[in-house]
């Protein structure tokens, strides 16, 4: 089994009105509040969002912690100035506009791609696997595509928008694969076929440069991980630190498959584009398509514990079958965020029950 890679988690997070849960254009007011805490919160392309990062660690109990620090601290820097943050994938309410952060950066990306960017308030989550080279990414890459439909349903948190349900238990994925470069990668021979189609697109004009090549999972440019892109900022820390954990196993699960020379799954483009169609509409609440026999759809629980299966080896060598297990049994209760945004909405289809529910969901735990 393949040594125990390091990870490192990003988490964007909504900036709500408090009584309304409007978004509202506070992010530098509350990176500046956050800073005073000793924690620096990055920027989105809109000013109604902020970003935590974690550092590089090697276990899931160190993430956890890290992750219920930085959800505390950001939820009071928030307050202090005037919002309160939701671990949301996009705003339950109306928004009547998602102002742009004003740097050259975001200026320029907001010209270009118009409307994609103006109506951009949404919120992921992004786990850094350390891999042993660049090459070996673009393998890895090769070999975890089908799980990545799961792993959108498992964290799906985007079903209530606008005031209403969408019929989608992760609209924010609807959304988000309008930008020209983003969605699940094609398969690479090579680096270098990589680093040439990622130039095509900034070349074009589909992608400012090479930061905004926004595949659902990618290398990365500078150093030996890998970027997974694909999830719904989770509704609690419990179920980012399972999102984690899942990653990193089908991280050291594909290098190991790569080492005994196990062939590469085939695929097909419209294929896996059905199975994120699927996953996106139905969540974890759903059937999702089985894209390693047969495509068939079974019950997206039962895929995720099949790929629970799969990569148990990896997760039993860095100490996280337990902790995986657990909490998938504990979201088949509870329910991950879509789900929990839907029964407060059927209570009495009232935005503010959706609201306090992603409030609390957002510091469980804490």
């Amino acid at each position: 089994m393949a040594a125990h890679p390091t990870i490192g988690v990003e988490e964007e997070f909504l900036l709500a009105e408090p009584a309304s849960g409007e978004p509202v254009a506070v992010n530098k007011a509350v990176a500046g509040h956050s800073a005073e805490r000793g924690v620096k919160l990055q920027l989105e392309l809109t000013s109604c969002q902020v970003e935590t990062t974690t550092d590089v660690v090697g276990g899931t109990g160190e993430l956890a912690d890290q992750l219920h620090r930085l959800r505390r601290i950001a939820a009071e820097a928030a307050e202090a100035g005037g919002a309160r943050l939701l671990a949301v994938g996009l705003p339950p309410t109306v928004p009547h506009e998602f102002p742009i952060t004003d740097t050259p950066r975001y200026r320029e990306i907001a010209d270009r791609f118009g409307m994609i960017a103006h109506e951009q308030g949404i919120c992921g989550a992004h786990v850094h696997v350390a891999v042993p080279s660049r090459e070996a990414a673009i393998r890895v890459i090769n070999r975890v595509r089908p799980w990545l439909p799961l792993l959108l349903a498992l964290t799906a948190n985007s079903a209530i928008y606008r005031n209403t349900d969408t019929g989608y238990a992760s609209w924010r994925s609807v959304l988000w694969a309008r930008w020209p470069s983003a969605g699940p990668p094609p398969t690479f021979d090579s680096v270098d076929e990589y680093d040439a189609v990622a130039e095509m697109l900034v070349r074009s004009g589909a992608a400012l440069d090479d930061g905004m090549i926004y595949w659902d999972v990618r290398p990365s440019a500078n150093f030996p991980t890998i970027e997974f892109r694909v999830a719904d900022v989770p509704a609690t820390v419990a179920e980012t630190v399972l999102l984690a954990a899942l990653i990193r196993g089908a991280v050291m699960t594909a290098l190991d498959d790569e080492r005994q020379g196990l062939p590469r799954p085939a695929l097909s483009a419209h294929a896996l584009r059905a199975a994120y169609w699927k996953s996106a509409r139905d969540g974890l609440d759903g059937d999702a398509l089985d894209l390693t026999e047969g495509h068939e759809c079974a019950p997206a629980r039962e895929l995720l514990g099949h790929m629970v299966e799969r990569v148990r080896p990896a997760l039993e060598a860095v100490g996280d079958y337990d902790l995986v297990t657990g909490e998938l049994d504990g979201i088949a209760a509870r329910g991950n965020g879509a789900m929990r945004q839907r029964r407060a909405w059927q209570r009495r289809h009232d935005i503010a029950d959706v609201i306090a529910e992603a409030a609390d969901a957002t510091l469980e735990g804490i």
